[in-house]
């Protein structure tokens, strides 16, 4: 069954999450989860390179609505603890507490009506 949006924001955020999966996916990264999800919070993408796990944050923004917005503002204090309770969570789980990881944000610009996208990397984001 396909997915159904109640919200453009929601068609937005899951297209910006697809373009960020190829953009990973070209740089030689292997996506190990999407959407890892718990009742206090979630990774957007769960990725691996090097041997090292990259949790990624993606904020995706139409050209059209948002051309002079700055996604990466959006990551607020709240949002990070969050993300660093759901990523303790995931390396528990998995048993990798003795990992080396990072957490990168995705800031992926549509322009829907040329279908093109912009991703800019933030890297190494500090909880």
């Amino acid at each position: 069954m396909p997915k159904v949006f109640t919200s453009e924001r929601q068609k937005i955020g899951e297209t910006g999450e697809n373009v960020a999966v190829k953009f990973l996916m070209k740089h030689s990264f292997l996506i190990l989860e999407r959407n890892y999800t718990k009742k206090w919070g979630e990774i957007d993408i769960v990725a691996e390179k090097g041997g090292k796990l990259y949790f990624i944050e993606v904020k995706s923004v139409s050209y059209v609505t948002d051309y002079n917005s700055r996604p990466e503002d959006n990551m607020h204090p709240w949002k990070l603890k969050r993300l660093a309770r759901v990523i303790q969570t995931y390396l528990l789980s998995k048993n990798l507490d003795e990992k080396e990881w990072q957490v990168d944000l995705l800031v992926v610009f549509l322009n829907l009506k040329d279908r093109t996208a912009k991703v800019k990397v933030v890297s190494d984001i500090i909880l």
